[in-house]
């Protein structure tokens, strides 16, 4: 496959995966806004903080590490000892659940069993459902490293909305059951997934198509465990790869789930607050989950392909570093724009947001000022998942090693500064360590990029650099956000809120005819690379 085409099923993959984003967090966004109706935060932080903490951490620590590394060099493997090697991850699961339990039953703080009952229960239910998503990890590995773009889509658009319509009917016809809900609610998702998984591959697996994709597997047995004489059971490279970027995963878990962490074990937050923040932290990072996620992810699978880890960049092949290079560039500059745009207008919209989704509950006290932060926040967030994204795909295995250290040293450094700040600044300070940490880590990968093409004729870190005009527009647009927040809104009635909400809705126009007028270069690319009719036509 040509890195040509590489591009466009990578590309295709993202802007899937934007879609199935877009519809998981407008769903979660409706879920939240109508159990608000019917449980207590107090129930929420348990939900949404505790227990997704330990489905999250399970999940992610038995394998993210098995994901990159056999996604690393596409489909040039032995499947069949890549196979084996992706079947550990249900036994390292078991493992990690084991003692995950034991923790959150008997070293964490138990909530009052009169105001939120069945916690025991549930994290038993919690940490099932993560060990049955586990099942479907050969499969997925396999569809991603095919480029199986609807699959995923498919599968996942399905176990979400099973999820959902579980949780509304439990949630109104027996709100007492609490914990239960949610519980039975994250079985359901789990298992509609793999279930989906294995029903496309029970399909396909000797079917016309799969032989004229030249699959490498062909019977239903190929995707179970099995040895091969005079081969060995797994490929140690891979292994040895894969037990680099464990370490890194481990470290990265506690960055991205840091503040969920420091409220579990520290106890900085009481359950109620730890609700209203965790809503708050939804609504603010909705956005940068439905479109910078899934673009990373995509574009992790076109750089692992395109180029070969390790090497510098003058011993692999000119045009392919190229097409590297520019994508990367472009790539920043599209989550540049989309990050500015976000912190400006948040910090005016902020209010009005918290208020029409959560009413007075939200609105009042820390609500507005959390997403305030949390806007300039997802602008480092954006630059970072980029950034990244390049510096895993391009490292060498001993450079992982070494970037594990400094993970460990963000790590040591964030847990600290999340508790000092905390206690100082309250929810604010959780995101005043992501946001220190975040550009600690931006800098980390921008020295990377910069050393890694600096005996090239590339600088993709242009991307870095928008236009003047469309930050005079953003300026423009941020005084007048702010003019009008403090004119219009928020306890003058509807009416004074539509304007507000007109105001805003000008500004980012401007905003945006800006950036097809100064941007030609980034439009360009989205609109041959980022939108499937425009891709399937100019790609």
């Amino acid at each position: 496959m040509s890195s040509q085409d590489m591009l466009k099923n990578a590309s295709t993959l993202a802007s899937y995966n934007v879609l199935l984003q877009v519809m998981f967090r407008v769903l979660t966004f409706l879920l939240n806004a109508f159990t608000l109706r019917f449980v207590s935060k107090e129930l929420i932080g348990v939900v949404n903080v505790r227990l997704t903490l330990l489905y999250s951490t399970l999940v992610f620590l038995s394998r993210e590490a098995f994901r990159r590394a056999c996604l690393s060099g596409g489909t040039d493997h032995n499947w069949r000892q890549v196979i084996n090697l992706l079947w550990l991850t249900l036994p390292l699961g078991v493992l990690w659940a084991s003692l995950l339990v034991c923790v959150w039953l008997w070293l964490l703080e138990v909530p009052d069993p009169l105001t939120i009952p069945h916690y025991g229960p549930a994290v038993g239910l919690f940490a099932l459902a993560a060990l049955q998503e586990l099942l479907a990890e050969p499969l997925w590995v396999l569809a991603q490293a095919h480029m199986f773009v609807r699959l995923k889509v498919v599968a996942e658009s399905l176990a979400m909305v099973a999820k959902c319509v579980l949780t509304v009917v439990l949630v109104v016809s027996a709100p007492q059951w609490g914990l239960y809900i949610f519980s039975a609610a994250q079985l359901v998702y789990t298992g509609f997934l793999v279930l989906c998984y294995i029903v496309y591959f029970l399909r396909f697996l000797g079917s016309g198509e799969a032989n004229r994709k030249f699959f490498p597997l062909r019977r239903v047995a190929d995707l179970l465990p099995s040895r091969v004489e005079g081969e060995p059971v797994i490929d140690w490279t891979l292994a040895r790869l894969t037990w680099s970027f464990f370490k890194q995963s481990f470290l990265k878990q506690i960055l991205t789930e840091g503040e969920r962490y420091v409220m579990t074990f520290l106890n900085v937050l009481s359950f109620g607050e730890q609700g209203v923040y965790d809503i708050v932290n939804n609504l603010g990072s909705m956005v940068a989950r439905f479109i910078f996620l899934p673009i990373e992810e995509s574009f992790y699978v076109f750089f692992a392909k395109v180029l070969e880890r390790g090497r510098d960049v003058r011993q692999q092949k000119q045009d392919e570093v190229a097409i590297a290079a520019e994508v990367l560039e472009c790539l920043l500059k599209l989550v540049l724009v989309i990050g500015l745009i976000i912190t400006v207008f948040g910090y005016a919209y902020s209010h009005l947001a918290l208020d029409i989704y959560g009413g007075s509950l939200l609105s009042s006290g820390a609500g507005p000022s959390l997403l305030r932060c949390y806007s300039s926040y997802v602008l480092l967030l954006a630059i970072n998942g980029i950034t990244e994204c390049f510096v895993f795909a391009a490292m060498s295995k001993e450079e992982v090693d070494r970037y594990n250290l400094v993970m460990l040293a963000l790590s040591i450094s964030f847990l600290l500064l999340s508790y000092m700040l905390t206690w100082w600044a309250g929810g604010i300070g959780f995101i005043l360590a992501n946001c220190l940490n975040m550009g600690l880590r931006i800098l980390h990968s921008l020295f990377f990029i910069h050393r890694y093409f600096l005996s090239s004729q590339w600088t993709p870190l242009r991307g870095l650099r928008p236009s003047p005009l469309l930050l005079l527009a953003l300026a423009l647009s941020a005084v007048l956000t702010a003019i009008s927040e403090g004119v219009f809104c928020c306890d003058g009635g509807w009416l004074l809120r539509l304007v507000h909400i007109a105001v805003g809705a000008w500004c980012l126009l401007g905003v945006l005819v800006t950036v097809i007028l100064t941007e030609t270069k980034l439009v360009q690319f989205v609109r041959t690379q980022l939108l499937p009719r425009y891709g399937k036509k100019h790609t």
